[in-house]
């Protein structure tokens, strides 16, 4: 029988922070492309700006849960060896970013063949790129090594699956660990979860390929 590990996986962590990065760099390439003239139609520009709503949903469900969740409890474990101040103060200038680029995206529906409401679509998803971006990397070069260290692997877990809880629809979320996952982290999921991550890769699939080809299908 194996023994339970005690350092806290966090390949769910990693992977969730890939999507959200890849997304929105290949989205505000998407905007720049149209706002250079690319043309839109209205199923484009619609399945365009739900995929950004529900980013910018999923960007503030995760670092709402770290303000409330994970970030209780790692200081619970790391005390003072840990300063979540400036990781904080980051999630704070967030919000008024996503709330900005909903606006852009909302602007950009109303008249999607106009460049300039690209335009400003590109820009907003931009500045919540450059922000992510950065704040993702010190997140895991100066807090992950605290996590690992730090806090109990079952501690996790079950914080974890109180974050899934209220989270974007695995319809979403899957489909993109999925493709940014590497072989290794792929067969890793696949062990943890067991034949019914198999079963619902296989179930979401089809339909988060019709979801891609308008938004990311046509340059």
């Amino acid at each position: 029988m194996t023994a339970p590990a005690t350092t806290p996986d966090l390949l769910g962590m990693r992977l969730t922070h890939r999507i959200m990065r890849r997304d929105l760099h290949r989205l505000a390439a998407t905007a720049g492309r149209l706002a250079g003239g690319r043309s839109c139609d209205t199923r484009r520009a619609k399945a365009l700006v739900r995929w950004v709503t529900t980013l910018a949903d999923e960007i503030h469900h995760h670092h709402t849960v770290e303000d409330e969740l994970t970030w209780p409890l790692i200081e619970r474990h790391a005390g003072t060896a840990v300063d979540l101040t400036v990781l904080s103060d980051d999630h704070r200038a967030l919000d008024p970013l996503l709330d900005d680029l909903r606006r852009a995206a909302a602007g950009f529906l109303d008249a999607p063949i106009h460049p300039e409401r690209a335009a400003v679509l590109a820009d907003a998803l931009g500045r919540v790129r450059d922000e992510l971006d950065e704040h993702i990397e010190n997140e895991e070069a100066e807090l992950f090594p605290v996590i690992e260290r730090y806090v109990p692997a079952a501690e996790w877990q079950e914080m974890e699956k109180a974050i899934r809880r209220g989270g974007p629809p695995a319809g979403f979320v899957l489909p993109r660990m999925a493709e940014v996952a590497a072989p290794g982290e792929l067969a890793a999921l696949k062990a943890e979860a067991g034949p019914v991550l198999v079963l619902l890769l296989g179930l979401l699939r089809p339909r988060h390929a019709r979801r891609v080809r308008p938004v990311f299908g046509t340059s």
